[in-house]
């Protein structure tokens, strides 16, 4: 049977209005983003504190439960003794885990009045330090918050980073300090001391919450009397940012964003700032479960990551 022209033109209409076929560019793989995704240990404190998990199973939870393969410990929750760092080392390795960063909050005051408390806070940070190489971390975070006049604070804080970052760069470790707190919260301030100190191990850890400068640590934000404006704090780290940039997420609303902190306008100030190391998923809230809070976090670093590479 031969077919007719009006056949054949009605085969191309119903042709056309079928789905079209993905294209070789619709499938390919998405474009990385500018930044490499870490989890913090802090956003599980809850259930460390409980003991619901551990941290020798932290590397393992944050591969197989997150898909993260790069972590950040805090020392409230490490033992800093051979045979507990050799087994968590192990762990690590067997789960194809970075071990990135450790965060110091146990080993004293680096910018305490007393001069003598501030030299043994530089030689307790030191043997974190060590256990932090040993782990493979690359980066220690430390604290500089303070009570007492920031221009005395800060010349304390100069001190201090100088020494500890010149003590500890034999083995290859950074030395970051966050926002955390007090004048630590200020975040022209810290550019200060992060300039002042001018050693290339030595930098910030720019965190997207910690902004209250009424709080000692500034992490929770309830009830703030003084909240220094965190896209100006951020912008003013990101210069000195070395190690990684910290995540803070408290809640979500329907649509997937923070509901305290503008993530499309954080992430521009990252990229814009020509970061590319480590962004920290480090969840603080406390209206969902911790893994979920995780999971959102890390999504929605995806997601507007995605749209600025």
């Amino acid at each position: 049977m031969h077919t007719t022209r009006r056949h054949f033109l009605g085969q191309l209409g119903a042709l056309a209005t079928l789905p079209l076929l993905p294209t070789l560019d619709s499938l390919a793989a998405p474009k990385p983003l500018f930044f490499s995704i870490s989890l913090a240990q802090w956003s599980l404190h809850r259930a460390l504190f409980k003991k619901e998990t551990t941290t020798l199973d932290f590397p393992i939870r944050a591969r197989r439960d997150f898909g993260i393969t790069a972590v950040e410990y805090v020392d409230q929750f490490v033992k800093n003794e051979p045979a507990y760092l050799q087994e968590l080392l192990k762990r690590s390795k067997d789960e194809g885990v970075t071990n990135h960063l450790l965060m110091i909050d146990t080993a004293g005051n680096l910018v305490d009045a007393d001069a003598a408390k501030r030299a043994d806070a530089i030689a307790r940070h030191y043997a974190w330090a060590e256990a932090a190489n040993y782990l493979g971390c690359k980066t220690i975070r430390v604290n500089l918050q303070s009570k007492d006049s920031a221009d005395e604070v800060r010349k304390r804080a100069i001190e201090s980073m100088g020494r500890l970052a010149e003590k500890v760069s034999p083995l290859g470790i950074n030395v970051v300090a966050e926002n955390h707190g007090g004048h630590s919260s200020d975040g022209s301030w810290m550019a200060s001391v992060a300039k002042a100190v001018g050693k290339p191990n030595c930098g910030l850890l720019p965190d997207f919450g910690n902004f209250c400068q009424s709080h000692d640590w500034g992490s929770s934000e309830k009830n703030c009397e003084k909240l220094y404006d965190r896209y100006k704090g951020v912008t003013e780290m990101l210069p000195y940012a070395k190690g990684g940039v910290s995540a803070k997420s408290y809640g979500f609303n329907a649509q997937g964003q923070e509901t305290k902190i503008d993530y499309d306008r954080m992430l521009k100030l990252v990229k814009d700032s020509g970061f590319k190391g480590y962004i920290g998923v480090e969840f603080e809230g406390e209206g969902m479960a911790e893994e979920e809070g995780i999971r959102r976090t890390k999504a929605l670093l995806e997601s507007v990551g995605s749209k600025l590479v």
